[in-house]
């Protein structure tokens, strides 16, 4: 934007430049010639008075005229008798029979801008002829000038002025930025407020200066921010209450039903209150990925900058010690080992715990399981991959889908809220995830971080 605004005041300013400069040079190019006309047909009129007079001081006046026109000018005068020969001490013109000459003998004044034979260069060529005091035409006068000097006298002008014109278009374009950085502060302060509300700092305000126009949207956007907070902050509250409501009770049951379980002998009774105590089990796993993702989606904090290496090698040796029981392998191959994704405190770790857990679930006795990380363009790329069973395109299409469980997949235990949590948080985060499948025969799980 503010290279547009730059660009705009400098055109404006080219524009004006432009529209004041070049009439009024082409004005002084043309008074200039004008003015050289002028002075070359005062001396032609003097040189030619003082030829219509045939006396010995008018002839003396005209030599020293001639003599001290062409020493104080580039230019040169040529007087010529009516029978074209040489008027008294004074030396034959050159080109006696050219046009000039012709049309003064005849009783015409020419002036023209063209080749001077006289001075074998172009320039003027101004002849008129000299008249007695009764009419007759008694000889003709040309003055020759040169144009060379004049040109280098417009070259220089224009030079000048194109050299103005630049350091005019210069200083517009620095008062333009000045200007143009003036006007969008506002802009580039609502853009960081922006940037910060981005990665989840709600306290994040913006300053209500500039013009009315950006402190009423600077204003509705605090406004709105503040709102946002406020919300936030009771999903927030109310989550903290519900897990403490829900989680009691249902420990309680728990409890309750155990103790239920070692005082019954009737094994029918004993195998209904395991069920239902598995039940309960199942029921709080449910609540605590309810709650899990309901935190997920009301939690708004600030990205950082995590090593993936780093993560993953963390995530190890919390499930390795599972995956050691079935004989299971877990790997991790990356190119760049100081490759690191933006995201909030503590998601990589949930979306890996909830990912590995599935692979394990799904994973044969004596399997691998691989997470490969590498850096696609501006992204942080992580792929788990299992050798399970995998999943049918209409299953994986699904089965980000909240309580969703595959058949036969995740066990009488599973909640069907795992990949849900997953794709929240990474959504939080700016990123992506998604199912494919694994050329081991199993199931690739690709997830896509914004790259620091």
């Amino acid at each position: 934007m503010i290279r547009q605004l730059v660009a705009s005041y400098v055109l404006l300013v080219a524009v004006a430049v432009v529209a004041f400069t070049v009439p009024v040079a082409f004005l002084l190019t043309e008074q200039l010639y004008g003015e050289a006309e002028n002075s070359a047909r005062r001396e032609a009129a003097t040189a030619a008075l003082l030829l219509a007079t045939d006396d010995a001081p008018s002839r003396q006046a005209l030599a020293r005229l001639i003599d001290a026109y062409q020493r104080q000018t580039p230019g040169r005068v040529d007087v010529l008798s009516a029978d074209r020969t040489a008027v008294g001490s004074l030396p034959v013109p050159v080109e006696v029979d050219d046009a000039a000459f012709t049309a003064a003998l005849a009783g015409r004044e020419s002036a023209r801008w063209e080749y001077a034979p006289a001075l074998r260069a172009d320039g003027l060529v101004l002849a008129i002829p000299a008249r007695t005091p009764e009419g007759t035409i008694v000889g003709a006068v040309r003055v020759s000038h040169p144009s060379a000097p004049l040109d280098e006298g417009l070259w220089l002008i224009w030079g000048f002025r194109l050299v103005l014109a630049i350091a005019v278009l210069v200083v517009a374009a620095v008062l333009g930025v000045l200007l143009a950085r003036r006007l969008t502060r506002p802009l580039r302060d609502l853009n960081r407020m922006a940037s910060r509300l981005r990665d989840g700092d709600l306290t994040a305000r913006a300053a209500e200066t500039g013009p009315p126009e950006t402190r009423t949207l600077a204003s509705t956007l605090n406004t709105a921010t503040g709102t946002i907070d406020t919300l936030v902050g009771s999903q927030r509250a109310f989550i903290g209450d519900a897990s403490h409501q829900l989680r009691t009770p249902l420990t309680a049951l728990r409890l309750s039903l155990d103790n239920i379980a070692d005082g019954v002998d009737d094994p029918e009774v004993r195998e209904d209150v395991e069920h239902a105590t598995a039940e309960v089990v199942r029921m709080s796993r449910l609540v605590n990925g309810l709650l899990t993702l309901a935190r997920a989606e009301s939690t708004v904090s600030t990205l950082e900058s995590v090593r993936i290496v780093d993560v993953v090698a963390y995530r190890f040796g919390t499930w390795r010690a599972a995956a050691e029981e079935r004989g299971v392998t877990l790997q991790h191959h990356f190119a760049d080992p100081e490759l690191c994704a933006l995201s909030s405190p503590g998601h990589l770790e949930q979306v890996l715990d909830n990912v590995l857990s599935n692979a394990l679930e799904v994973s044969p006795d004596h399997a691998t399981i691989t997470v490969l990380s590498r850096r696609e363009s501006a992204q942080a790329v992580i792929e788990v991959i299992d050798r399970g069973p995998g999943m049918p395109a209409a299953d994986r299409q699904r089965a980000f889908d909240r309580f969703w469980r595959g058949p036969g997949l995740t066990g009488r235990s599973g909640s069907g809220m795992g990949l849900a949590i997953v794709k929240q948080l990474v959504s939080d985060d700016g990123g992506s995830v998604r199912l494919d499948a694994a050329n081991t025969g199993g199931l690739c799980v690709r997830i896509a971080l914004r790259a620091s």
